[in-house]
């Protein structure tokens, strides 16, 4: 452990809280794929003159943006491609031509359906297609070769350039002129690393990077009791809702029910309506078909029976906004509903009701903070752990107040490791109460007891290898502990952690405070010091009766006696010496506790309770470093790595209290 590194490590931590405070990756103040600036490069193209045009050093028209395995070198589906530019494959190409539409949105050779689905979302809405495709871009004058869009990926807003040389082998439009999409295509393709990354997925990711929102998933058939309660708050907060029906066989997409639904598509979900209809009152849901081209004609629809029944003066109300789409028969007609909540900075500045919400970035790392689940207790603990406090019910319910939110825990960059081999880890989270003893502290990382002792209160409802795994919660006023982790132990990867609250919710990442609490140490003088323990020191010193860091050339005994050296000469006397071999002992005693099958060293999990009983808390990123410094290549420590750390972690302590104000 070097105390430069873990400053290091701190200093960017608190880097990116501040970058994040003052705004850095949301719309307004987007982070720069890989340092690129639109504007400059543009400018340098413009400089250049005619023949000038960009070239992107970071996704090259070579082999390598196209794939790895399918799509890759030297394959049957790349052979003979020729890479082009929009002015080479037609003569009048136009970005955006009468506003983008459904049409500008054809899938060619790839299986990234679920993009598609995303990018025709955004179609419907104005100013979330701006945030990602801005204004003013063009083939006409100024171009440059160089088109720019904005991403969310892991919940930061991205400046992604663009300029295409492809020929259409994915996304196109009808028309073959107008080339936004496949523009945005390629750009989403170079934030994965390769047009092949795309290939599967789910429209819930899209409509994630996208927006940065965070996206939730029912299954009609299994639909919880509140289902239209939830629905109505979500369009309350602006969120984008889509519903589907079900596929048993690729032979039934696009097909159309005899009520006019098509199966497979993705229709919108715009609002919600409570009517009296033969004096009981029925829940309505209404959709629209986004293309318009089939619509529903079962009951609720616009000239079906049900509405006699209703009064005329709410039946005229709710039919004049008939063009927002169709009231259906919901719950039974439809098989899923994704719900895509949306952060602050996407909704426009008039929306009455926001959510609340809180990100954080975490990592789970092979030896110190990838734990496992539940499944694993000897090191489930070791989890990243971060607590949420619930102080404003939203439910009125008498004697019954609960509080409602999300959780999302999102695994980062997985498509770009693709090229590896590999691939989403199986990902969840569990969700605990905070016991009372550390209620309103936050420099506190739970150890293994109470996590054998206490069950979750709440969970996600399923381990699996998605991207993002969320689930919706109402509990009680109170603070919880949220602990995300992969299915088995050991499975290393980078993670977004979000929070969205209906009511304001406080969170912060939970972890010990950096701190050393020790034995004092009781110098003897020499004359109390017993006659064995003179005659041990006799062998190991030499004529001078010292023991010297020259003498002694382990690692582990020159950082011993730098740190027993109170006098600054290099070496230790014999009651220097007495008060080293008392703690040596106290280490070993420590070391024996915790190295369980007695094979002479320790596992890191292991290594970090004997750390803790030996009066040392440290922070996650502490002991990472510590575990890359001191474990073996099996993350195994033995007594000479033990003692050596201990050593200098007193060292370290030792120092930082001398230069202590006061001290």
């Amino acid at each position: 452990m070097e105390a430069p590194i873990y400053a290091t490590g701190i200093a960017a931590k608190l880097r990116s809280q501040w970058d994040r405070d003052e705004g850095l990756g949301q719309n307004h103040k987007a982070v720069k794929f890989y340092g690129q600036d639109y504007e400059s490069l543009k400018a340098a193209c413009a400089q250049r003159g005619r023949g000038g045009l960009f070239e992107d050093p970071l996704f090259p028209c070579a082999p390598s943006s196209l794939g790895f395995k399918e799509l890759g070198p030297r394959t049957a589906k790349t052979s003979g491609v020729r890479w082009m530019r929009p002015t080479e494959i037609c003569s009048n190409p136009k970005f955006i031509q009468d506003g983008a539409t459904r049409t500008d949105i054809c899938q060619g050779g790839l299986g990234d359906c679920w993009l598609l689905a995303a990018i025709a979302s955004l179609t419907l809405n104005d100013q979330l297609l701006h945030r990602v495709v801005p204004h003013g871009q063009s083939f006409d004058s100024g171009y440059a070769g160089i088109f720019h869009f904005q991403d969310c990926d892991s919940s930061e807003l991205r400046s992604v350039l663009r300029f295409f040389d492809g020929k259409l082998l994915f996304v196109h439009s009808a028309e073959g002129a107008e080339f936004w999409s496949a523009l945005i295509e390629k750009a989403y393709a170079k934030l994965n690393g390769c047009y092949e990354a795309l290939s599967g997925g789910s429209t819930s990711e899209g409509f994630e990077d996208f927006t940065g929102g965070v996206t939730e998933m029912y299954d009609l058939p299994k639909a919880p009791r509140d289902l239209f309660s939830i629905v109505g708050r979500a369009i309350e907060r602006g969120s984008l809702l889509g519903c589907s029906i079900d596929i048993s066989d690729t032979k039934d997409m696009e097909a159309v029910t005899f009520k006019k639904l098509v199966k497979g598509h993705a229709y919108s979900v715009t609002g919600v309506d409570e009517v009296v209809y033969r004096g009981s009152p029925t829940k309505l849901v209404r959709i629209r078909n986004p293309w318009g081209e089939v619509e529903w004609t079962g009951a609720w629809s616009d000239n079906s029976r049900e509405w006699d029944s209703v009064d005329r003066s709410v039946r005229g109300k709710l039919q004049n906004r008939s063009e927002d789409g169709e009231f259906c028969d919901f719950l039974r007609e439809f098989s899923r509903l994704e719900i895509c909540n949306l952060t602050p900075d996407a909704l426009q500045n008039s929306q009455l009701k926001k959510w609340s919400t809180s990100l954080y970035q975490g990592e789970w790392r092979r030896g110190s903070t990838a734990g496992g689940c539940r499944n694993f207790p000897a090191t489930y603990w070791i989890n990243p752990q971060f607590k949420v406090v619930l102080t404003h019910p939203d439910t009125d319910t008498p004697g019954q107040p609960e509080c409602s939110f999300l959780v999302a825990l999102m695994q980062k960059d997985r498509r770009k490791k693709r090229k590896e081999g590999q691939d989403m880890e199986t990902i969840g989270f569990a969700i605990y109460e905070v016991p009372r003893e550390f209620a309103g502290k936050s420099a506190v990382h739970l150890k293994r007891d109470y996590f054998l002792t206490h069950s979750s209160t709440a969970r996600s409802e399923l381990f699996i290898n998605l991207r993002e795994v969320s689930s919706r919660f109402s509990l009680p006023p109170g603070e919880y502990i949220v602990v995300p982790s992969t299915f088995e132990p050991q499975k290393e990867g980078d993670f977004v952690l979000r929070v969205f609250s209906e009511k304001p919710a406080n969170s912060v990442e939970l972890d010990d405070e950096v701190s050393a609490d020790l034995p004092p140490e009781v110098e003897l003088k020499e004359g109390q010091i017993d006659q064995a323990f003179k005659n041990l020191f006799r062998q190991l010193a030499g004529p001078d009766m010292e023991i010297s860091d020259h003498r002694q050339t382990k690692e582990a005994c020159r950082s011993m006696i730098n740190l027993m050296d109170t006098d600054g000469s290099g070496k230790l006397g014999l009651s220097e010496f007495h008060v080293l071999w008392e703690k040596i002992k106290r280490y070993l005693t420590v070391f024996r506790q915790f190295d369980m099958d007695k094979s002479g060293t320790m596992n890191s999990y292991e290594m970090r309770r004997a750390l803790d009983s030996a009066g040392f808390k440290l922070t996650n990123h502490l002991f990472q470093l510590i575990i890359l410094r001191y474990t073996e290549e099996d993350l195994s420590v033995d007594f000479d790595n033990f003692v050596t750390c201990l050593v200098r972690l007193e060292t370290m302590f030792s120092e930082s209290s001398s230069l202590s104000p006061g001290s």
